[in-house]
């Protein structure tokens, strides 16, 4: 394929018209560009043109970044073999490189048009990603060199585009760890000295420009790139010049910081709306200094949390640096009560650093005096709805809905900011607010209650409860207040679920779920009286009060009087929430019915039918809704895990699944069948599955199809889901073996047994890399499940599951967490309880019989649970009840071993089980009242001006990340594989073997080897140890106690 840049730029022109016989043909030319030589240089150059339309050098710059990121370098499908093209990458030529490296930062730099500046930008990033610093030295050199002519004002594109490509290249560092950081270290080395000044330059009182706020919006985002996890030349102590972890040295940019949030923007320079001025690169400008202070501070200004090499820098931060800038946060926070203007996202951020700021002594002692200010001239109007609000409650209620249940709000919303702040407040430095706080709430109340309606003012009163509410955790802790939560609900939340303002009465249903747990003082009249507000609220004509009604109803169903309200009109109240599910997709309201369903359960089993006809149906209307409705994509979940609540109710009813079939097996094909389109809800189909797997007496065939389902999800997009799949895996094999064993589907044109997709996943996974123990074990209680439930039918798979599980157990010899060994052993021990004489013939032909027992007799000590303790037993004694003469000498000279095993395991079993007797006994003893524990010290007031705020969990978490040597420690630390797995817990695991005695089986064992060769054990008698003996005749003694089992 050969393209001159003439034709392609007609092939761009062409993708933009409206003609498809025109238009089609050029999407299929860029769409094989990648397949073009030189098509990345002709890219470059029409990009650059500036006598080329602008949309044309904008789809050119498009083109070349997506270019450069598919084919700079090879890329690695996560699962290779099923890449969907099967052809071989495209990697572009050196030569295109070296043409993209040489010439792509002057075309940068010399871009006047922010939209292809920043596509350019991208561009330079990911190919830094590979590049840089080894291929592509020039890089740094070049835009430095620009920077330094920023005294030159013809030059100023210039400088900006080079601090844009600098910030690109910094990125690349940003989230690496320290040891990876090196060239980062050397970026802020050589850049740092020439940024400097330029910053000082540009926060300067009297510069106003728009090209000086975007260069030094620049600057601060390299300083925040370079800064934001580390600071630059600390790791491991080896410093370069400039040293920013020396304190001393930091301090010139404290000062840009400072300059930069204190500039004072005059109200005629700024732009006349509020998007223009949220946009405004001024308003932008002290967004990062603030973003940056507020990092500083949550990374350094407690001294005591710091790491150890930067303790002095945080003691000096703390000191020094935190008062100095809470000038400026404040002063900043002074504009809105003043009349002037400023963005959300600055009071957001100003907020969350003098929340930062109450829990360090130094910064708390100058904000106390400014405490009224900061909580009724600040905070209170922040949390009040605005007059957009409003309108958006009234008109627009969807959005509404949506933007106040919106997971991002705490990281962008001042409304929450400003909560956050006041509950800290009154959390950490209580008495110094509490009084004053709750007589000013308590004075708006009184207020409002007294106005008259055309001076009622509705704004204050939400805001007053909405404070009230996100503080009732400190209201419920402390006795004074804990007694006037029921007087303020009955004088003035009650009222409001009949008033005429739409967000009152919203909030009064917001302000049940907040004050649910009160203890009311009536004959239960008054929580009956709420319940029928709510559940009228839930038919309200405003969307935002069902929403919260719905939300509400689910705190006010422990209560007796609650299920005699409920129960009556329970089919309504359903009809209630699916109405409002159809409406809105809303996680929190599914999750409200869901907990309705489970605690009614004994009273949903009419309903079961159309609550998972309703729930199904919902679901496929959220997914309906497309990848961009975040809110829809959680309520979908929420219903899934709401069809498995039901489920559970009906446990008992098993019959009633039968009915439920047609409903879900669409949903869980529609999940299982996509390429993984649906993966987000894997987790809870695959809970459906093993409800309806488990619960009914047998398997329907449609159900049968599904196991094939999981199988290739399991092997083309789901690896990492195994651990949720072998539960209902298990169930196929267990509830019909002889169905699952005859059972076949056709793959790849081949026909294949179900039993070898179970063998193939088991393979997978144990010679997969990237599975991890946890998952290798839960893989091999597929086979243990096959050799348990299929007796007599797996003859031809035995030396499959043999070639598997010794291959693994021989790499797992040696490591000293014995996990994966057991559960390989145990596997083996289900072999054994298959067909001893088969087994031991599997280990004789691979001449491992010596080892094997020997490895298993060991592990055996190490074993803790229940399973394969007895697994262990019943197997070994299998062999001892073949005839001496039918086992290898190998095994015949470990007897003695083997009986010695066999009684100390049991033993362990016994008193395990006399331990559970025990400890039953004590639950049904301990009736301690616990009715009115409330966590937390109610007498604590808070922390003196003189205390920084500390907590012992906050001590103990920082205690043990200092424990961890590295990335990999703190990671595992993180997700939480730096304890034991949970996955062996077999306390719920159902098996053929339940119904055997161990005990007995023990005795019955020993009892008939004796009878049958006497001569032989009484050799083993006399091999035993005396503990071993004496043991032995306890546990003959506990056999003989139990009842006989007819």
């Amino acid at each position: 394929n050969i393209m001159d840049t003439e034709a392609l730029h007609v092939a761009l022109q062409q993708s933009f018209s409206p003609d498809a016989s025109l238009r089609l043909p050029a999407e299929q030319t860029i769409k094989n560009l990648k397949q073009i030589p030189g098509a990345i240089k002709m890219l470059l150059e029409i990009a650059t043109e500036k006598q080329v339309q602008f949309e044309i050098r904008q789809a050119a710059a498009i083109q070349m970044k997506n270019l450069c990121r598919e084919c700079w370098t090879e890329r690695y499908a996560f699962m290779s073999a099923h890449n969907e093209s099967g052809q071989q990458q495209i990697i572009l030529s050196e030569d295109d490189k070296d043409f993209v490296r040489m010439n792509l930062v002057g075309s940068l730099l010399s871009e006047p048009e922010k939209s292809i500046q920043g596509l350019m930008a991208e561009t330079l990033h990911s190919i830094a990603i590979h590049d840089f610093p080894d291929n592509w030295p020039t890089l740094l050199p070049t835009l430095l060199q620009s920077i330094a002519l920023s005294n030159d004002s013809s030059q100023a594109l210039r400088v900006h585009n080079s601090l844009l490509a600098l910030r690109k290249v910094c990125k690349r560092y940003e989230f690496k760890p320290r040891e990876h950081r090196g060239p980062l270290n050397e970026i802020v080395a050589q850049s740092f000295p020439l940024l400097l000044p330029l910053a000082r330059r540009l926060c300067d009182p009297g510069e106003n420009s728009v090209e000086a706020a975007m260069m030094l919006k620049q600057i601060l985002k390299i300083f925040w790139s370079s800064t934001q996890f580390y600071l630059p030349g600390d790791s491991y102590g080896n410093s370069i010049t400039p040293c920013l972890s020396n304190p001393h040295a930091m301090q010139p940019w404290f000062d840009v910081l400072h300059f930069s949030l204190a500039k004072p923007l005059p109200e005629e320079i700024q732009p006349h709306s509020v998007d223009e001025r949220n946009s405004w690169p001024w308003w932008k400008v002290k967004k990062w200094a603030a973003q940056i202070m507020a990092r500083l501070f949550s990374r350094y200004g407690i001294a005591s949390y710091a790491e150890d090499e930067a303790k002095d820098f945080a003691n000096f931060f703390s000191q020094n640096v935190a008062p100095q800038f809470l000038g400026p946060v404040c002063d900043t926070l002074n504009l809105r009560p003043t009349g002037q203007f400023c963005t959300d996202r600055v009071v957001h951020l100003c907020l969350t650093f003098v929340d930062l700021a109450i829990e360090l002594a130094p910064t708390y002692k100058m904000l106390k005096p400014h405490m009224d200010f900061l909580l009724y001239q600040v905070c209170f109007p922040t949390v009040c709805l605005t007059s957009d609000d409003i309108d958006l409650f009234e008109n627009d209620p969807h959005e509404f809905v949506h933007r106040q249940n919106s997971p991002l709000a705490d990281f962008y919303d001042p409304r929450m900011s400003a909560i956050t702040l006041i509950t800290n407040v009154v959390k950490h430095r209580g008495k110094d607010v509490i009084p004053r706080l709750l007589a000013f709430l308590q004075e708006n109340l009184n207020r409002y209650m007294i106005a008259t309606n055309e001076l009622k003012n509705p704004v204050e009163k939400d805001g007053t409860f909405l404070i009230l509410g996100s503080l009732s955790e400190v209201l419920f802790r402390k006795k004074p207040y804990v007694t006037e939560v029921e007087g303020l609900l009955i004088s003035s939340v009650f009222p409001e679920f009949g008033s005429p303002v739409g967000f009152l009465r919203s909030r009064a249903c917001w302000m049940v779920q907040r004050f649910s747990s009160v203890k009311w003082t009536d004959d239960g009249t008054h929580l009956k009286t709420l319940l029928e507000m709510v559940l009228r609220a839930l038919s309200d004509p405003a969307l935002p009060v069902q929403i919260e009604a719905s939300k509400a109803l689910r705190f006010l169903i422990d209560a007796d009087v609650a299920h005699q309200t409920l129960i009556p009109v329970l089919p309504k109240v359903l009809e209630e929430y699916f109405r409002i599910m159809n409406e809105i997709g809303n996680d929190e309201v599914v999750t409200a019915l869901q907990v309705i369903i489970d605690k009614f359960g004994d009273h949903i089993e009419p309903h079961a039918t159309a609550l998972v006809s309703q729930l199904t149906a919902a679901f496929k209307t959220y997914c309906d809704a497309g990848d961009d409705d975040d809110d829809a994509a959680m309520a979908a979940a929420q219903c899934l895990e709401c069809i498995s609540t039901v489920l559970k109710g009906i446990c008992e009813r098993p019959e009633i699944y039968k009915t439920l079939e047609p409903h879900l097996l669409p949903v869980t094909h529609q999940i299982l069948s996509k390429d993984g389109d649906f993966i987000e809800y894997l987790e809870n189909a695959l809970d459906i599955i093993t409800f309806l797997t488990y619960f009914p007496s047998d398997i329907s065939n449609e159900l049968w199809e599904i196991f094939p389902m999981i199988y290739l999800a399991f092997d083309q997009w789901a690896f990492d889901y195994l651990n949720l799949m072998v539960p209902p895996l298990e169930n196929f094999i267990s509830k019909a073996p002889q169905v699952f064993m005859s059972k076949t589907t056709i793959m790849d044109n081949k026909t294949v047994s179900y039993a070898d997709l179970i063998v193939s996943i088991v393979t997978k996974t144990l010679q997969e890399d990237r599975a991890s123990p946890a998952e290798a074990r839960k893989a091999v209680s597929l086979f243990m499940s096959l050799l348990l439930n299929c007796k007599g039918m797996l003859d031809n798979y035995l030396t499959m599951i043999n070639d598997q599980i010794i291959s693994k157990l021989a790499q797992q010899a040696s490591e000293e967490n014995p996990a994966t060994r057991i559960s390989l052993l145990v596997v083996i021990a289900a072999a054994f309880y298959y067909n001893p004489l088969l087994e031991l013939a599997e280990l004789e032909k691979r001449g491992v019989t010596q080892q094997v027992f020997a490895q298993w007799l060991s592990d055996a000590e190490k074993m803790d649970k229940w399973f394969p303790r007895k697994i262990t037993v019943i197997a070994l004694c299998s062999i001892l009840q073949l005839p001496s003469m039918s086992l290898p000498q190998t095994v015949g000279n470990m007897i003695p071993q083997i009986v010695s095993t066999i009684t100390s395991t049991t033993s362990k079993i016994e008193k395990d089980v006399d331990q559970e007797i025990e400890e039953d006994k004590f639950d049904a003893d301990d009736t301690g009242d616990y009715d009115d524990y409330v966590e937390g010290d109610e007498d604590f007031e808070g922390f003196d001006e003189d205390q920084d705020v500390h907590s012992t969990t906050d001590d103990a978490y920082i205690d043990a990340l200092k424990n961890f040597s590295g990335t990999d420690d703190v990671a595992k630390f993180l997700m939480g594989d730096a304890w034991i797995d949970d996955d062996d817990d077999d306390d719920e695991f159902n098996t053929p073997l339940d119904d055997i005695e161990t005990v007995v089986l023990y005795r019955d064992t020993l009892k008939a080897a004796f009878e049958r060769e006497p001569t032989l054990y009484r050799q083993v008698q006399q091999a035993l140890t005396k503990e071993t003996l004496s043991v032995c005749q306890q546990l003959f003694a506990v056999a003989d106690s139990l009842p006989t089992k007819e």
